[in-house]
């Protein structure tokens, strides 16, 4: 299906691996062109990112902003409408976790969590609305989770972020409903990926169960479809919301969760 982005320009944080460089492939293959941005070695980072270029023929940039630092954000959104002459889709998909009792949260990771989970799409939502607002067309997308619209136990950080984001993303919307511009947020439940897979081994290996128990009965046991959500099927909602198709669809918090939510 075509979309009709060719030629549209994005920023799509937390992408060098994951979630965000499946997001990232998705809108390079519909003709964008991305700035890439996260952490990794570089030799690999560079690998991925003209792996990318020369699979699907457009600019495919990278930007290590720090997603703790404000000043740094700014900067990526500016280099990136600098370098590729507009910017047409911000992602905010930059994300850590770190599961604890809150009475032993380490305050330091409660804080790491807020800047990098929540305060980051500020200081990007913040920074690329002046360049949206002249253009008169603009899309957000903010990766929250199923964790924004439900809690999980020993996750208070993370869930606290996630709610945020979806507060956020409402708040944007309102803001902007009148510029042209949306600002929706997707909230995914499990997805395999590789930090995912690796949590799958080890818990095997430390309740003595095999591999698909593990996914059925552990990670999955939230997910009435016990299904992983897949990365084109992300790709699809979020090429949905920033296609004209999407244009009326502001504010929404989308779960796509396999029934997580729905009880």
């Amino acid at each position: 299906m075509d979309f009709g982005l060719t030629g549209h320009a994005a920023v799509i944080t937390g992408s060098t691996s994951g979630i965000g460089l499946a997001l990232a492939r998705g809108l390079a293959g519909q003709g964008v062109h991305v700035v890439l941005n996260g952490l990794g070695d570089p030799s690999a980072i560079e690998k991925t990112r003209a792996e990318l270029a020369a699979e699907t023929g457009v600019q495919v940039l990278y930007h290590g902003a720090d997603m703790t630092q404000g000043g740094q954000i700014a900067e990526m959104v500016a280099f990136a409408a600098e370098r590729l002459g507009r910017l047409d889709i911000l992602v905010n998909n930059a994300g850590i976790q770190f599961v604890s009792p809150i009475d032993q949260f380490p305050p330091e990771k409660w804080d790491q969590i807020i800047a990098i989970n929540l305060t980051s799409n500020f200081h990007a939502i913040r920074a690329a609305l002046p360049i949206m607002k002249a253009a008169k067309r603009g899309r957000i997308v903010n990766i929250a989770s199923a964790h924004g619209l439900v809690a999980s136990p020993f996750k208070s950080a993370y869930v606290a972020a996630k709610h945020g984001v979806l507060g956020l993303t409402k708040t944007t919307a309102l803001e902007i409903a009148q510029e042209g511009i949306t600002c929706n947020a997707i909230c995914p439940g499990y997805v395999h990926t590789p930090l995912v897979d690796g949590q799958i081994k080890d818990t095997a290996k430390a309740r003595g169960l095999t591999e698909d128990q593990v996914v059925r009965d552990v990670i999955l046991a939230a997910q009435p479809s016990k299904q992983f959500v897949t990365f084109d099927q992300l790709s699809g909602m979020l090429l949905y919301l920033v296609s004209d198709a999407g244009a009326s669809v502001n504010g929404a918090a989308l779960s796509i969760d396999g029934g997580w939510t729905a009880g």
